[in-house]
C-alpha cells in the first residue's frame, strides 16, 4: 500500500470524503487516488457489515456517480474495494445523490448501503464519495472511522466484469413522476398532470438532465428553452451551483426569454435545486426558504423551520408572521441542519423541513433526505395547482420582502492555533457590541449576531468561525442604499486590534 493513513484521513471533509481526482489546475495534485478509493470501499464493506450484523457475503451495495471525468476510473476502483471484501456491488452508472439513498429504499433494488461518487459544485479536477445506509447519510465521525479502517487494508483487483447493472435514474425517475401525479390530482388527465405548464431546466452539464426527459416530458410539460442537459464534466457553460451568480443568470434568462412559468436549476449531483419565476425573479437563498415552507404551511401548521445562521431577519418575519410557523436558526452545515430538525421531531416538535440558503433542503415526509429533485416536485406540483387557479407561484411568497443588498467577507486568522484566537475575537465582538449598545441576537449556535433597526441604519451581520478553516467569515445584509457600508464601518470598529486577524478584506 502506497498511501499513508495521514493522506487518507486529510481527505475527509465534513461527512463526506473530497480530493483532486485528476490534474489540471496548476498547483493541485491527485490525492483521492484510485488506490484510495479501493481502499475507503473496503472499509465501507466491513463498517456496514458490522452496522447490519450481515455477514460481508450477504451485503448489497450500490455505487452511483455524477458526469465528472474521473467518475469511471474512481468507480472502478470502488467496485473492486467491494468485490474484495466479498460483498455484492452494482454498478448504477450515472445518478444522483438522492437516487443512491432511494437504492436503499426502493422495492426493486432494496440494497444495504451505497456510495455516490461526486464532489457537488466542486471543479473538474475534484472528486469524492458520499455513503448511506438505511439511517441516511453517514455521520463525520462514521467517515473518520471509515478513513482509519482503510489504512490497515490492502487495494483489492478483483475481476468486476460480471457486476450487475442497475438503471436507477429510470427507477428514481418513476417515483418522481407518480409523487406529482398524487401531488396534483388532475381531474382532466390525471396521467399528465403538468400539461399547459412551460418549465425550464438547466442542469449544468451534471447529472439533473434526466429530470427533462424521464419526469418533465412524461408529465406533459413544455420544456423548451431547458440548457445543458447533457452530462459534462468539464461543465464547460457553468458550473453547476444555485449559490453562483452566472449559474443563477444563466437560468434566468433562459427562463424569461423562453416565456416560461418556472425555471429550474440543480447542483451537480441533484441534492440542491434553486429557482427563477416567470419574470426572472431568483428563487434561492432566502427565497427558496420561504417557498418551501409556504409549500409546506397547509400541511404542518406552526411547524418549526431550521435554517442555517446565514439567513435574515426578512425570512423570520415571513415564516413566523405570514406563515405562522416558527424558524429555528442554526448552525450551518446541511447535516447539522438536518440533524437539529430530527432532533426536534424526536423532542415532539413539529418540524417538516431543514433548509440551507445554499439549496439543500430535506423535508421530514421525505426521509430527511436533501434532494433537491424532490423539491422540484413539490415547487410544480404547487406551480400546477396555481396554474389551474389562474395564479403564479410566486404568490407563495408575495409577502417576503425582496433582498436588497448581501456581503460576504473571510478574514484569515494568521497563526496555526487558530481556534482560540478566533473565539476570543468573537468574545470580545461581542463584549463591544453590547458596550455600543447594539443589539445581539439570542440563542445564536453560530457566532454573533447583531440585528440593526434604526431610522440610521438597518439589516443584520453574522461573524462566526469557519467549520474547519483558519476563517472567519462574516456576513451582512442592508435593507436600504447605504446601509451595507454602515453595518461594514460598525464592524471594523468592533475589530479593531486584533494584529492576527486579517481585516484587509474589508477595504
Amino acid at each position: 500500500m502506497s498511501i499513508t493513513k495521514e493522506a487518507l484521513l486529510k481527505l475527509q471533509n465534513g461527512s463526506d470524503v473530497r480530493g483532486i481526482a485528476v490534474e489540471g489546475i496548476e498547483g493541485q495534485h491527485v490525492n483521492l487516488t484510485g488506490e484510495a478509493a479501493n481502499l475507503i470501499a473496503q472499509a465501507f464493506v466491513t463498517w456496514l457489515s458490522e452496522k447490519t450484523q450481515k455477514p460481508a457475503k450477504d451485503l448489497k451495495i450500490g455505487v452511483g456517480h455524477d458526469s465528472r471525468i474521473s467518475a469511471p476510473a474512481l468507480k472502478a476502483q470502488v467496485l473492486q474495494g467491494i468485490i474484495g471484501k466479498g460483498a455484492a456491488a452494482f454498478d448504477c452508472g450515472l445518478a444522483s445523490t438522492p437516487s443512491m439513498f432511494m437504492s436503499i429504499v426502493f422495492p426493486e433494488t432494496q440494497f444495504d448501503g451505497s456510495i455516490m461518487i461526486t464532489a457537488s459544485h466542486l471543479p473538474f479536477n475534484r472528486n469524492g464519495l458520499k455513503f448511506f445506509n438505511a439511517a441516511g447519510g453517514l455521520e463525520s465521525k462514521d467517515i473518520t472511522d471509515l478513513l482509519l479502517g482503510a489504512a490497515s487494508c490492502q487495494p483489492a483487483s478483483p475481476d468486476i466484469s460480471g457486476v450487475g447493472k442497475v438503471d436507477l435514474l429510470a427507477l428514481y425517475a418513476k417515483s418522481l413522476r407518480e409523487k406529482i401525479r398524487l401531488g396534483v390530482k388532475a381531474v382532466e388527465d390525471y396521467d399528465h398532470p403538468l400539461a399547459g405548464l412551460h418549465v425550464v431546466v438547466d442542469a449544468g452539464n451534471g447529472a439533473g438532465g434526466f429530470f427533462v426527459e424521464q419526469v418533465l416530458k412524461p408529465l406533459g410539460a413544455d420544456t423548451t428553452g431547458s440548457q445543458f442537459l447533457d452530462p459534462d464534466g468539464m461543465f464547460p457553460n457553468h458550473i453547476p451551483n444555485p449559490e453562483k451568480k452566472e449559474a443563477m443568470d444563466a437560468v434566468s434568462s433562459a427562463t424569461v426569454q423562453n416565456h416560461a412559468d418556472l425555471g429550474i436549476i440543480f447542483d451537480t449531483d441533484v441534492d440542491r435545486m434553486s429557482a427563477v419565476l416567470q419574470d426572472g425573479k431568483e428563487v434561492n437563498r432566502d427565497s427558496i426558504i420561504a417557498m418551501m415552507a409556504a409549500i409546506l404551511a397547509k400541511d404542518y401548521p406552526g411547524g418549526t423551520i431550521v435554517t442555517d445562521s446565514v439567513t435574515s431577519d426578512k425570512l423570520t418575519d415571513f415564516l413566523e408572521n405570514t406563515l405562522h410557523m416558527k424558524h429555528h436558526r442554526f448552525k450551518r452545515g446541511y447535516k447539522n441542519v438536518i440533524n437539529e430538525s430530527k432532533r426536534l421531531n424526536d423532542a415532539g416538535i413539529l418540524s417538516p423541513l431543514a433548509i440551507e440558503t445554499s439549496g439543500h433542503g430535506a423535508m421530514s415526509e421525505n426521509y430527511f433526505l436533501d434532494d433537491g429533485a424532490y423539491m422540484a416536485v413539490k415547487l410544480l406540483i404547487a406551480a400546477a395547482r396555481a396554474k389551474k387557479e389562474g395564479k403564479q407561484v410566486g404568490s407563495l411568497i408575495a409577502a417576503m420582502p425582496p433582498q436588497f443588498e448581501c456581503r460576504e467577507y473571510r478574514m484569515n486568522i494568521l497563526l496555526d492555533d487558530f481556534k482560540p484566537y478566533g473565539q476570543e475575537i468573537l468574545r470580545v465582538f461581542e463584549q463591544r457590541a453590547k458596550e455600543a449598545g447594539y443589539a445581539v441576537a439570542p440563542n445564536s449556535y453560530e457566532g454573533i449576531r447583531l440585528s440593526f433597526t434604526g431610522e440610521e441604519v438597518q439589516g443584520w451581520l453574522l461573524l462566526r468561525m469557519s467549520l474547519h478553516d483558519p476563517l472567519l467569515p462574516m456576513n451582512l445584509e442592508g435593507n436600504r442604499p447605504g446601509d451595507c457600508d454602515k453595518i461594514l464601518a460598525i464592524a471594523k470598529q468592533l475589530l479593531a486590534g486584533f494584529d492576527k486577524l486579517d481585516t484587509s478584506v474589508l477595504g
